[in-house]
């Protein structure tokens, strides 16, 4: 109640404000390596642009890895957090004002910081100045916090209020980006005790825009495009990995888990590549608790979920390059990445390797396989000493957070097809209840070009 009003006294204010604001416009092993070669998805249905701003098909609850925190990494790892309804952020001066007004009003509300009015004034005056106004870091740090707060696809977000944030606005250039991109990946991994971590750089100004990076996530695997129409790697990735080559990048060695170079369009700039240095990309060899046979088939998967193409919201400035990275949800990783059909789609060769009947659906092969698949992530990342979280323990954890944020008054949004995890999940708690779905920011946001871009769909 007490923000409630804060926010309508401060909303009258700016109103007010608005009747005198100058008219400024806007501002502008052989078995195994053969399925995995094969793939599902021809390139060219991979690299084509898509059509409408919004998922459909068996995309529809992937993306990219984006949870941060437990299980909050990003899409097809079903960590990411809901891209809204690709707001654009506000560009006329009174629309920036009250969006400014309504974050800072929350802000120092929350964080009992005292009347806004002062502050409003200051960020009115530079507006008027610049067109756009610069948090402070104490602003930075809260709205990147409350943005993970609001994702309503996050499962995580019990953690919320512990993400480190990196400060790195003054960073524009593509090289820099990649460096301290890097950096992130190895503050965020700490041999394997993986932390919550958001490196935010410099924003979209009226003057010029933010640096971008292409790729959903810090580190992927790339998916090269075969003459059968085959992809050896990750199929999600072959649009990014065709336009990294037409950049220059002379690939990997051609496994099916090649780490892919970043791609990085600074302000103007045409895009560039960079290549991650070994030391920043901590990867983990899957085995299994019972089958000897399972670590001779090389299955590896990464160590950090880092979503890097979501454009972070706060008070209506965007900050298009703002890498953020929880760790893993085990489900993620082995009831999507590896078994999704459009990504490595490995359950058909599990369940031939386990002796299950793929006859008939009614033998429940697929099912089997995804529980072993599920039991060789997490055996590997804890035998590893790698952070990961299970689905059951993030469950309750979610309806903990749950409780917390209800007793404060803050109701949660949430998307039930996305908390809800992607294997067992009526013996989840957060199966038998249903959630509002509501928008709030500040907020993690896909941008339709983002997704272009990480499609590698964009033309150079």
């Amino acid at each position: 109640m007490e923000i409630a009003a804060a926010s309508r006294a401060l909303s009258a204010q700016v109103d007010a404000l608005a009747t005198l604001w100058p008219d400024r416009g806007t501002t502008p092993i052989a078995g195994l390596r053969g399925r995995l070669m094969a793939g599902e998805a021809a390139a060219e249905a991979l690299t084509r642009p898509a059509r409408g701003s919004g998922r459909t098909g068996a995309d529809v609850r992937t993306g990219p890895d984006t949870r941060t925190g437990a299980g909050c990494g990003a899409g097809p790892d079903r960590n990411e957090p809901a891209p809204a309804a690709h707001r654009r952020v506000p560009q006329a001066p009174h629309d920036l004002l009250r969006a400014a007004a309504e974050f800072i009003t929350l802000h120092r509300t929350e964080e009992r910081l005292g009347d806004p009015a002062r502050r409003l004034s200051a960020v009115r005056a530079e507006i008027a100045d610049t067109g756009t106004y610069r948090h402070t870091t104490r602003e930075l740090v809260y709205g990147a916090r409350v943005a993970w707060r609001n994702a309503n696809r996050c499962i995580g977000r019990l953690y919320w209020n512990s993400l480190s944030v990196r400060d790195r606005r003054d960073v524009r250039d593509a090289g820099e980006v990649a460096a301290a991109s890097a950096d992130h990946l190895r503050e965020a991994t700490r041999d394997g005790r993986i932390r919550s971590l958001i490196t935010v750089f410099a924003p979209d100004t009226p003057d010029r825009p933010g640096p971008r990076i292409w790729n959903e996530q810090l580190v992927r695997y790339a998916g090269y495009a075969r003459p059968d129409g085959g992809v050896t790697g990750d199929p999600r990735n072959a649009g990014l990995t065709a336009a990294a080559r037409r950049l220059g990048w002379p690939g990997g060695p051609g496994t099916p888990f090649d780490v892919l170079p970043l791609v990085i369009q600074d302000t103007g700039g045409e895009p560039r590549w960079f290549a991650l240095p070994e030391d920043a990309v901590l990867e983990v060899e899957l085995g299994h608790p019972e089958y000897a046979w399972w670590h001779a088939l090389g299955l590896r998967w990464h160590a950090v979920p880092a979503i890097s193409n979501m454009c972070l919201e706060i008070g209506g400035v965007c900050y298009p390059a703002a890498p953020f990275n929880g760790w893993y949800m085990g489900t993620e990783i082995g009831a999507r990445n590896l078994a999704d059909t459009d990504r490595y789609d490995l359950l058909p060769f599990i369940a031939d390797r386990l002796g299950l009947d793929t006859r008939t659906d009614r033998s429940l092969w697929k099912d089997r396989a995804l529980v072993e698949l599920n039991r060789s992530v997490l055996h590997s990342f804890d035998r590893a000493g790698v952070t990961v979280t299970d689905h059951h323990t993030e469950s309750r954890r979610f309806l903990t957070h749950l409780g917390r944020e209800e007793h404060k008054g803050r109701p949660v949004g949430a998307d039930w097809s996305w908390i809800v995890p992607p294997i067992s999940g009526s013996a989840t708690p957060v199966f038998h209840r249903t959630f509002d779905t509501v928008e709030r920011t500040p907020a993690y946001v896909h941008h339709p070009e983002a997704q272009e871009r990480a499609r590698g769909a964009i033309p150079l």
